[in-house]
């Protein structure tokens, strides 16, 4: 190997001796540098050194391309300038690794897309809450302990629950309109959206039987939300259509409705009223309705319904003239919409109500948008209820 590579090291000598026959100009080199570079090995790592410093000056004149994102560098001499823990400059220096702590999030047991559902997205809303939220529950003078938690009471001054937990509301001449969604509370993905895209003008309402209930109507208070409770009311077709064990039943003795309702009522504190879950037939029952209004009475309590109360009379008391979303499609319920603007036009007011489904809520939210711009006035349901 050491006699092929002389070989050819006096073959290339020779070449060149060939190939340039005028003297060649002194240089400032000495030989030994000389014969180095006349090594191919040599000139071969000459050429890729070069190579390297051409690729590392090309990255400094336009950047490196491997970088998506803009990267920021500031001087630690002016970080120490500012507010800063103490010994951060200690652990840097040392090669210490820094501490890191974990944030931990909650998630659905049965998130949205498990149901079928969508996730909602409105573009270009406006920031509903900027309003401000609603006093945390329970508030003081308002409750009382019943066999089963909490219950709602009349005030010593004689102000009512339905008064203290209602969002606060100024007339300001032009028809009012307003929506109660319900279903909320079981579904957590459908619960949160509808509390975040939804103009705080617009009442919620919850099943008691969710977990977590008290937690989602603080959510929903503190993003500037009026709350009702739903209670369940039997209908035509139970049992086949069956709202649960506490349901209010029409022919059951009055006793027997009120501990049920009590039940429903012992379940969270903060709203200001309740509102029916089904109850075709149950509405339609004298005896039925009888105990269940005197009861909401004496703690208080309006009572708000999807319009299928026979009786409409009474402090505390509206009903829904449409139920916008008994059919599932965007334009269904951008007309059943319309029907309540222009029942507000006839009336002076109008009330509407919902599900919480994710085309109601998206639908309901771009509505609210522009309503207002039309002549009308959004209001809570609580700002249409009769006199108490």
């Amino acid at each position: 190997m050491l006699e092929r590579s002389a070989t050819m090291a006096m073959f290339s000598k020779k070449q060149f001796a060939t190939a340039t026959p005028a003297p060649a100009p002194a240089s400032p080199l000495p030989d030994r540098a000389m014969q180095a570079l006349a090594n191919p090995y040599v000139g071969a790592g000459a050429a890729a050194g070069l190579l390297v410093l051409a690729v590392v000056a090309l990255i400094a004149l336009i950047g490196d391309p491997r970088a998506s994102t803009p990267v920021v560098r500031l001087s630690l001499a002016k970080i120490s300038a500012g507010p800063t823990p103490d010994g951060w400059r200690e652990g840097l220096s040392q090669g210490v690794q820094p501490t890191v702590s974990e944030d931990i999030f909650q998630l659905s047991e049965t998130p949205i897309g498990a149901m079928g559902e969508a996730t909602i997205t409105v573009q270009g809303a406006r920031p509903f809450h900027a309003a401000g939220p609603l006093a945390s529950a329970p508030l003081a003078g308002f409750h009382a302990q019943g066999p089963n938690g909490p219950l709602p009471i009349i005030a010593a001054n004689g102000k009512t629950p339905a008064e203290a937990y209602a969002r606060p509301f100024v007339p300001n001449g032009r028809p009012k309109v307003a929506l109660v969604i319900g279903g909320l509370g079981l579904n957590a993905a459908a619960t949160r959206q509808a509390i975040d895209i939804l103009p705080p003008e617009i009442t919620l309402s919850f099943v008691p039987y969710a977990e977590g209930l008290q937690g989602w109507i603080d959510l929903a208070r503190a993003a500037g939300h009026e709350v009702l409770l739903e209670t369940p009311m039997e209908p035509n077709d139970y049992p086949d259509n069956d709202p649960g064990p506490y349901t209010l039943m029409a022919n059951a003795p009055g006793g027997e409705t009120v501990k049920k309702l009590e039940w429903v009522l012992s379940r969270a504190t903060g709203y200001f009223g309740v509102t029916n879950y089904l109850g075709s037939r149950f509405m339609t029952s004298d005896n039925g309705m009888s105990a269940f209004l005197s009861a909401l009475r004496g703690r208080g309590l309006a009572f708000i319904d999807d319009g299928q109360a026979a009786r409409r009379a009474g402090p505390g008391r509206a009903s829904a003239i449409r139920i916008i979303d008994e059919q599932l499609s965007g334009e269904a319920i951008d007309q059943q919409l319309l029907a309540i603007e222009a029942g507000a036009l006839q009336s002076g007011q109008a009330l509407g109500s919902g599900f919480a489904y994710p085309v109601t809520l998206a639908q309901v939210a771009k509505w609210a948008e522009s309503v207002e711009s039309r002549g009308y006035q959004l209001a809570p349901a609580s700002a249409l209820t009769t006199r108490r």
